[in-house]
């Protein structure tokens, strides 16, 4: 049994992502820096402007978990909450100049880790894994698949 989650892709899906989540925290933290608050800047780089429930749901936390984490960012000098002239009730989230160096290291991290992929697989089949992965993101994501619906039918 333990040699057969040894290959499991479940099992080694969550095992390379923990490998990559440990090596960036340990990196992010060497720069005096958390890995969530390196993932919130990456967002509001790539989406100027967002609201912190939108940013909540992107990165899959609370919002009041994502409150805090922007309430660390704005203490820092990171970001900045303007209010949104459509909705005075929401706070959209701007970068501030401070951030471009956390960014520019997270970017040079991410680089490297992707060419580390790269010397690992090799550049077609990293590009492949990428294509693999999205498939498998997009089937799970697609309205209408329930896991808990797929676990009664199997188990009938």
């Amino acid at each position: 049994m333990a040699h057969a989650l040894e290959r499991d892709p479940l099992f080694l899906l969550y095992d390379v992502a923990r490998t990559m989540r440990m090596r960036t925290d340990h990196r992010a933290r060497a720069l005096g820096m958390t890995r969530a608050q390196w993932v919130t800047l990456a967002w509001l780089e790539l989406q100027p402007g967002l609201s912190q429930n939108e940013l909540a749901a992107l990165v899959e936390v609370e919002p009041m978990t994502v409150a805090r984490l922007v309430d660390r960012l704005e203490g820092g000098g990171f970001v900045e909450r303007r209010a949104d002239p459509k909705d005075r009730r929401v706070w959209r989230l701007h970068l501030l100049p401070a951030a471009g160096p956390a960014l520019a290291e997270f970017n040079v991290w991410r680089d490297a880790l992707s060419q580390r992929f790269e010397e690992i697989l090799g550049a077609q089949a990293a590009r492949e894994l990428s294509d693999m992965l999205l498939a498998v993101k997009s089937g799970l994501a697609r309205d209408g698949w329930d896991a808990d619906d797929a676990v009664e039918q199997a188990a009938k």
